[in-house]
């Protein structure tokens, strides 16, 4: 499937959600929810890092007809280039044009966790999609199937550039101003699908709340505080949970700016962009999915 064909599928709205067990449902019967709603696609965060993680994508297809399926990320450091790629040609025999694999190289404290040390994460990224596109060859062995589409996890430049060589890129907790740049590295051709996480709280005080507490995790980690910093936010704004001027920028509150958002993005160049609907609290709304697709239809 070309890229065009891809972005003609996916269309302009999907969702992005945890893992399926941190939402409380199951996967086929989240799956199916997100079809219904009359989303496209559904993209799993959790940083996918053992075959049981591909087994909840493979429910999540199983649930739809047309729902297309990624990771949004799969953690390069958890995976060998061709254990992931084994898994990815799985997904993608069983579901064919329906599963797109998103890989990422996490963040340093992440990493640690599985044993690494968080060193030269680009070299890390370009070594790894070298053994992907290329695994070896045993012997007289079948011809390795064609891998699916390929995006990456890019924030910064040089991780754009090389997702431009790929299917594509996805950004996550990133502002539209970060789309409009990430379009302009990226060239008309690659996939652009960037996060954005809303609250459809009414009021905004209970949507900043909602979004603070999802937040809060995201603003320890560099990756995204150096890309923020770079979008004119301070550390006064990402201290403490971060500034209402930060949260209201990058987790808007209430259906009509949760709609407006959505709209920069796709205004900014993105194809297509992921939602994450905010409940109380910072977890995944699942009840909101019916009311979050009549708001952005």
């Amino acid at each position: 499937m070309t890229t065009e064909e891809l972005r003609s599928r996916l269309g302009r709205v999907g969702i992005w959600t945890p893992p399926p067990a941190a939402t409380g449902q199951a996967p086929q019967a989240l799956g199916q929810a997100i079809e219904k709603a009359g989303f496209t696609s559904v993209w799993v965060g959790g940083g996918n890092a053992t075959p049981a993680d591909f087994e909840a994508l493979r429910g999540l297809l199983s649930g739809g007809e047309r729902l297309i399926a990624a990771p949004g990320i799969a953690n390069i450091w958890a995976w060998e280039p061709a254990e992931i790629r084994a898994q990815a040609s799985r997904l993608d025999t069983e579901f064919p044009g329906r599963f797109i694999l998103g890989v990422g190289v996490s963040h340093a404290p992440l990493v640690t966790k599985l044993g690494h040390e968080y060193v030269k994460p680009y070299s890390k990224m370009e070594k790894f999609l070298d053994e992907l596109e290329h695994p070896a060859q045993q012997g007289g062995a079948a011809p390795v199937r064609e891998l699916p589409p390929v995006v990456l996890a890019a924030l910064g430049p040089k991780m754009l550039k090389l997702s431009a060589r790929y299917a594509g890129s996805h950004p996550y907790f990133s502002p539209p101003a970060h789309t409009k740049k990430a379009r302009e590295i990226l060239g008309a051709g690659p996939l652009l699908v960037p996060e954005q996480a809303v609250s459809l709280a009414s009021r905004p005080e209970e949507g900043r709340a909602a979004g603070r507490a999802y937040a809060g995790r995201y603003l320890k980690l560099p990756n995204y505080t150096r890309m923020l910093k770079d979008y004119g936010f301070t550390d006064e704004d990402i201290a403490n949970g971060g500034s209402d001027r930060l949260i209201d920028a990058i987790i808007p509150s209430g259906a009509e700016a949760a709609a407006a958002r959505v709209r920069e993005h796709l205004d900014a160049g993105a194809d297509h962009v992921v939602v994450q609907p905010l409940a109380e609290g910072g977890g995944f709304a699942f009840g909101d999915l019916g009311r979050l697709a009549e708001i952005l239809a």
